[in-house]
């Protein structure tokens, strides 16, 4: 099953093998340096169905690092395209970009410089924003609290950053709605504690994502792949359940979005979370039953037999 084509809309996989967004902190003024045609190049090369470049940031507040991918401009555009053009010499694996913000997470160290820790002034640091004004950790900066304004921007950023993936000619975009960063925040009853039609029920903290994805799905081709990296619960009590993440999907079925990518954990550093062989797949197949959709897995999936 693992090596049966699969065609989504108009773009064919040689296999169900996708290389996950995997950030490598390399970047130069959100730009991809020699670093990422290496790292790339032979990823498109290892027979995998199809590759996904890392957690792209929509605007400069959204990276995580200053060493960040960034789609926001037109130098980015244009250098993103001319790695696009060497990536398709290199091999014809389709080829997709994953867009995001980091919300409260950004304005952080590189982890192999300092793992889990937020700049300092010293580091030009920024400030960082949230749906509620809760820090990520203990030792972490306060965000502030997204006013509607800045609410209508990051929809507008997502947008745009959509459309200029559209333009370079990406195969496939994902839409980062996991791991922690801001449209997971929006989610998770954990960082959402506002009071205005953003916050409370569930269908109030899937607003915005959902937002999102409606304007995504506007500006992104019919013919090409439309998918979102979703959490399918926090690991934690007060937290997403599987019911939750099952809600959303659907969601995002009517919105007309073609996949899934379960994921979870991640709005904390440290949940209830047990790492075992293929840990995501019991959540994964519970969603794909539920809702249809096509479902990508990942998590200590690590052996041809087991996938």
């Amino acid at each position: 099953m693992i090596f049966k084509k699969l065609k989504i809309n108009n773009i064919k996989l040689k296999n169900r093998i996708v290389v996950s967004p995997m950030c490598q902190y390399s970047a130069k003024n959100g730009c991809p340096t020699i670093w990422h045609y290496n790292h790339l190049s032979k990823l498109v090369s290892s027979g995998a169905g199809m590759v996904i470049i890392e957690s792209t940031a929509i605007n400069k507040s959204g990276k995580i690092t200053h060493a960040d991918l960034c789609l926001n401009n037109g130098i980015q555009e244009k250098k993103f395209k001319e790695l696009k053009k060497y990536l398709n010499k290199v091999s014809d694996t389709p080829i997709g970009i994953q867009i995001s913000h980091s919300g409260r997470k950004g304005s952080s160290f590189v982890p192999w410089i300092k793992s889990n820790t937020p700049l300092k002034k010293k580091d030009n640091s920024w400030q960082t924003f949230a749906p509620s004004s809760l820090k990520k950790d203990k030792n972490w900066p306060i965000p502030k609290s997204l006013k509607k304004n800045q609410i209508i921007n990051l929809i507008k950023d997502f947008k745009n950053s959509a459309k200029r993936a559209n333009r370079i000619g990406f195969d496939c975009l994902e839409v980062h709605m996991a791991h922690g960063y801001m449209l997971h925040q929006f989610l998770s009853p954990i960082s959402n504690l506002r009071k205005d039609d953003f916050g409370g029920s569930l269908k109030n903290r899937c607003s915005i994502p959902l937002k999102i994805a409606k304007e995504i799905r506007k500006a992104w081709p019919k013919n090409r792949i439309l998918g979102a990296r979703i959490t399918a619960t926090d690991h934690l009590s007060n937290g997403i359940k599987l019911k939750d993440a099952i809600h959303l999907v659907k969601e995002l079925k009517k919105i007309g979005f073609d996949y899934v990518c379960v994921s979870s954990g991640g709005i904390l550093t440290k949940t209830n979370l047990k790492f075992k062989k293929g840990f995501r797949t019991n959540l994964s197949k519970e969603i794909k039953k539920k809702t249809s959709v096509i479902t990508q897995v990942t998590g200590l999936i690590t052996d041809l037999k087991q996938a």
